[in-house]
This record gives structure tokens, C-alpha cells and sequence, in this order.
């Protein structure tokens, strides 16, 4: 197991964000959490990247405990994340903003040529806009952007927060398309997705949270079936 969270509790002062959920992601998946907004998708992502602290609970990495690891040394590790919103530098270029992505490994000045390829054959677009400021860029060329700044770190685990978050559906189309291409290259992902449907189909398992708990999971295809999964977050349809 790449990844496994175990009991894991986060308190926003006293609120209980997330209450005692466990979970696993196996090298080599795609692993997604769905759930309505304020069910602690986003607040799972940021605490297993660091950014948020532990209540109780243990986090483990390729047979490491990071539980109280700074976030920094967990991308040193190999995780990555292409944030919620996608935080892209705004008043820096396209091509900064990768270099930013690679900035934490000693090897940069050889690998990252070579990595620069994979993301603009990846995003073509990127190459296009490499000089542009990533702030005048469209939405969906952002969240390319993020995407491609954290494979700039030849991440282990890439987690993807609310990738098709306000974008046209052609574009949702296309970035499950390369989400589905990286995975193909051997990336492990957690995804946090919104849009179900798609998540569900990406997945090869799925864990629902409701209200800071986990209520059930499945294989991708399997919950995409169940008529109350469904009923519940694909508007009866797939």
C-alpha cells in the first residue's frame, strides 16, 4: 500500500472535520473521494499533504510514518498535489511556474529538460503560453498548469483537488483523459472530484464521505451501478 490513513481525526478549532476515517491507496491506482461540498474532501487532501494538522490518527507513506512530517518533506518524499483552486503564481510565467515545481530536487539541472517535454507533450497548450503570465491564462489552462507543476516533481503519489472544478464539459473531458494518461505512466492518484460521474469512471476504488466520515466504498464501477449511489451523486445517470 503506497498510501494508508488510519483513524484519522481534524479538528478546525473544535469542530470535527474529519472523524476516525481509514483508507488506502495501492501503488499504481486511482483512488478518488466523493462527496457533497463540506463532507472533509479537500480538508483529507490537505492533511495528508501537510497543510493541515493531525487530531489523532497516523499517516503513512511508502512504509513511512508522516504523520507530523512538514509538508515540505513530504513532496521531498514524492507527494504532489495540484491544489483546489489551483494556486498557480499568478505574476509569474507558465514556465516558472514548472521550474517551481521542480525546485525542491538536487537532480533539477538534469532532469528538468526531460520533464518539461513530459508536461508539454502532455499540455501542448503549456508549451504554446510558456512565456505567458499563468494569471491571464483561462481556467482550464490553470488547472493544466497545476497539474503539470506538480509532475515537475516526479511525484509517487499525485493529488488531484477538484480538477474539473469550473470548467466547460469538453474540458472536464479532456483533463480525465490526461488524468487517465498519467495514471498510465505509472503515477499512483488521489483524486478529490465533485463530478462524480467522471471520478467514478477514473477510479479504480472510491471511498464516499459524508459530514467528515466515510460511509462507503467500492470499486469505481461497482458504486457507479448501485442505484442509491446513483440516485444520490450521478442525478440517476452515468
Amino acid at each position: 500500500m503506497l498510501l494508508e490513513v488510519e483513524g484519522l481525526c481534524v479538528n478546525y478549532g473544535r469542530i470535527e472535520a474529519i472523524r476516525d476515517i481509514s483508507f488506502g491507496v495501492p501503488e499504481n491506482s486511482v483512488v478518488t473521494l466523493i462527496g457533497a461540498n463540506g463532507a472533509g474532501k479537500t480538508t483529507t487532501m490537505k492533511t495528508v499533504s501537510g497543510l493541515h494538522p493531525v487530531r489523532a490518527g497516523k499517516i503513512v507513506f511508502d512504509g513511512e510514518d508522516i504523520t507530523n512530517m512538514a509538508a515540505h518533506k513530504r513532496v521531498e518524499l514524492g507527494i504532489g498535489q495540484a491544489p483546489e483552486g489551483r494556486g498557480v503564481f499568478p505574476g509569474m510565467s507558465v514556465m516558472e511556474n514548472l521550474e517551481m515545481g521542480a525546485y525542491f530536487r538536487k537532480d533539477r539541472k538534469v532532469t528538468v529538460p526531460k520533464d518539461l517535454e513530459r508536461v508539454f507533450t502532455l499540455f501542448p497548450r503549456l508549451k504554446e503560453r510558456a512565456s505567458q503570465a499563468a494569471g491571464t491564462m483561462s481556467g482550464g489552462e490553470q488547472q493544466m498548469l497545476a497539474i503539470g507543476r506538480a509532475l515537475m516533481g516526479r511525484p509517487k503519489l499525485l493529488l488531484l483537488d477538484e480538477p474539473s472544478m469550473g470548467l466547460a464539459p469538453k474540458l472536464i473531458a479532456q483533463i480525465f483523459a490526461i488524468i487517465r494518461e498519467i495514471h498510465g505512466q505509472g503515477v499512483t492518484i488521489l483524486l478529490v472530484e465533485q463530478n462524480a460521474a467522471q471520478a467514478l469512471k477514473t477510479a479504480d476504488h472510491a471511498y464516499i464521505l459524508e459530514t467528515g466520515e466515510i460511509v462507503r466504498d467500492g470499486s469505481g464501477s461497482d458504486l457507479a451501478a448501485d442505484d442509491s449511489i446513483r440516485a444520490a451523486y450521478l442525478g440517476g445517470d452515468v
